[in-house]
């Protein structure tokens, strides 16, 4: 269990949220918690009609009881996303109310409630019901807007109140999302290493440590997690708060966030379904995890202290040739210019490139011991996701391994973040890469 200890030094370092609450029966503490960050405020609970039952009820009461002007507005929709007219719906009631929101759900209710209250110019307070993403606690909401999944800046809650029954009793299925969203900052955290070698996000030492340093530990009681034992749940819970803290830190998503989310996003933007159903966030980000641990499996078996940089350097595109690419790429996409712009921004010319390129050169055995003391292998994360209830493969979650191919270069182009998928193309192995991973005898061979 990770020690409250801990979570008071990271809470020190917390730019949003002051209060950090997780017990059995936390519930009782919510009108307190409350009072003392909006002495004086009327209260409206936020739900849906799953979470209401969950715990949303159980609040009303205990806020009312508490002499807490408290009133309610559950989303009516059964199946509803992380959508803008959300937000504005959600926005609507908390302005009416003149209240404060109490968000009571998993990570869409919490990410509608975080927007909507930074519009209002106020902070809200968050009883989560599931360990199904690390956004309980993350500076920023994830919504689709226009057709894209964009994140919005925005402060995180003030304080969570999370009851270890009420986590530990969500679905299985939520809790195993959770875990693969956990897990994702695995290989997330070897794409930083990448951008800090080059000096485009340096790692910030605060946001690196908060989640890094307990990673392992909470990812290795998958057992547990399966079992939905209150002890393993709760610790995923924290792992996740913690991560969404890194990201106050940091103010950004770097430490939580690289291409094995873009393949979310990509199925997000083209409304992907499986047997009807959208699939949820952590199951997507399953398989563009377990994708980028097979990518840096492959890419550890390279001897890059041989690396040709001169080669390299004199076959690098133009900026205006990697715009047309882009723009060729994404003609047909929902946001045909979504490559362009990111390109446009993280493109390097070729006196960068050579920098870097020589630096990686120059202290591969030292990289490649780092990267591979980071990195799962593919094997382990594909074992460890079984073990939990996540996606193993791509057709878990309705994808062919050739679908998934083609997702590979819109990943490389969706975000201005450096990627292992951009080191690949300043050194010229990215075809290789990709050929190992999808070919014969890789992690997801096409037959």
């Amino acid at each position: 269990m990770i020690s409250q200890e801990y979570l008071n030094k990271a809470l020190a370092l917390a730019t949003d949220t002051r209060v950090f609450e997780m017990a059995d029966g936390a519930l009782d503490r919510v009108p307190d918690v409350f009072k003392n960050c909006f002495p004086g405020r009327k209260a409206i609970i936020i739900a849906d009609c799953n979470t209401w039952k969950a715990a949303g009820n159980v609040v009303f009461d205990k806020m009312n009881g508490a002499g807490i002007e408290t009133c309610s507005f559950l989303i009516p929709d059964r199946h509803f996303h992380a959508e803008w007219p959300y937000v504005e719906m959600v926005e609507a009631q908390v302005k009416h109310s003149g209240a404060v929101a109490v968000a009571v759900g998993s990570g869409v209710i919490n990410d509608l409630c975080k927007l909507s209250s930074h519009h209002l110019g106020q902070s809200y307070l968050c009883v989560p019901t599931a360990a199904s993403v690390d956004g309980y606690s993350s500076f920023g909401a994830s919504i689709s807007y226009q057709g894209l999944k964009q994140t919005f800046d925005c402060p995180a809650p003030v304080a969570i109140v999370a009851d270890a029954s009420v986590i530990a009793a969500a679905p299985s299925k939520m809790t195993a999302a959770g875990y693969a969203d956990l897990a994702a900052k695995i290989p997330c955290g070897a794409e930083w290493m990448i951008a800090d070698l080059f000096g485009t996000e340096p790692i910030v030492p605060d946001a690196w440590h908060v989640l890094q340093d307990v990673l392992d530990g909470v990812l290795s009681n998958p057992e547990g997690v399966a079992a939905s034992d209150k002890d393993a749940v709760s610790d995923l819970f924290i792992g996740l708060t913690l991560s969404g803290i890194a990201m106050q830190i940091a103010r950004s998503s770097r430490p939580a966030s690289c291409t094995d989310h873009l393949f979310s996003h990509y199925l997000d933007m083209t409304g992907h379904r499986y047997k009807g159903e959208l699939q949820s966030h952590g199951f997507q980000v399953a398989i563009g995890t377990l994708t980028m641990c097979a990518f840096f499996d492959e890419f550890l078996k390279l001897d890059l202290s041989s690396l040709d940089v001169d080669k390299c350097v004199s076959a690098w595109p133009s900026k205006e040739q990697e715009q047309q690419r882009a723009l060729e790429l994404f003609k047909d996409f929902v946001s045909p210019r979504l490559g362009y712009d990111s390109i446009s921004v993280k493109y390097a010319d070729a006196g960068t490139v050579r920098s870097q390129l020589a630096s990686v050169k120059e202290q591969w055995p030292v990289l490649k011991e780092r990267y591979r003391r980071q990195v799962y292998t593919f094997d382990k994360m594909q074992r460890l996701f079984r073990i939990v209830g996540a996606p193993a493969d791509p057709e878990d979650i309705g994808l062919t391994r050739e679908r998934l191919k083609e997702l590979v270069p819109y990943t490389q182009l969706m975000r201005h973040r450096i990627n292992l998928l951009d080191l690949a193309k300043r050194g010229m192995f990215y075809d290789g890469l990709v050929e190992a991973v999808f070919g014969p005898d890789g992690a997801w061979s096409i037959k």
